[in-house]
């Protein structure tokens, strides 16, 4: 994790554009998350203790509590479990299958590594949604000078968490259908899909009223 935290903007994209398979996308999601609450952070700031937008102090805070972990490192751990993830599920498929028990140890190997490679992102997204929720009412009532970050905030956001989510989708679909678990994940997919759009469009909403 501190490896990718210090590195630079320049040298990350570099990664990003090499042929290696990680970092992907879901790695750039949480890169993503993570810029996200940085301009939410911003804003917040540009807010709190400044009498003209006192009406958003709550929403400002209420910010500020869900930035924190993430850009206290949460951001770059996910975006570094994600390439991990993906590389362990690599790693599986590479093992022998000469045996019964090779194939047997292989099998188990790949499905527990597709479930955290599933996890992962799924945090990501979920985390994104957590972030989302607090700008519509930080959009309508915060600085209003810096109300167009708020906006880019909400797009990154959203963007994290859509992006994640298509992570979570392509390896749950090499996971047993009639598992529970999975059923679940599908369910939640579905719903957190649909509240990040929602939320999104609210957000818009109020930014444009305010430009």
């Amino acid at each position: 994790m501190s490896e990718w935290k210090n590195m630079s903007l320049g040298d990350f994209q570099e990664k990003l554009a090499s042929k290696d398979p990680t970092p992907g996308g879901g790695s750039a999601s949480a890169i993503a998350l993570g810029q996200a609450a940085a301009l939410t952070s911003m804003v917040a700031e540009l807010t709190l203790g400044r009498e003209k937008w006192k009406d958003g102090w709550n929403a400002a805070e209420n910010a500020k509590l869900v930035t924190t972990n993430i850009l206290a490192g949460l951001a770059f751990e996910l975006a570094m479990k994600d390439s991990n993830a993906f590389d362990a599920v690599m790693a599986a498929y590479k093992l022998p299958k000469e045996t019964n028990e090779d194939k047997v140890t292989r099998s188990m190997k790949i499905v527990e590594a597709t479930w955290i490679a599933t996890l992962v992102p799924l945090d990501t997204a979920k985390i994104a949604l957590e972030l989302l929720k607090t700008l519509p009412e930080l959009a309508s009532k915060g600085n209003s000078n810096a109300v167009t970050d708020v906006g880019v905030a909400s797009l990154l956001a959203s963007a994290a968490c859509k992006g994640a989510l298509f992570n979570v989708e392509i390896n749950i679909g090499s996971l047993p259908t009639d598992d529970e678990k999975v059923k679940q994940i599908v369910k939640q997919i579905e719903d957190i899909r649909l509240t990040a759009s929602n939320i999104s469009k609210n957000c818009m909403k109020y930014v444009k009223e305010r430009i």
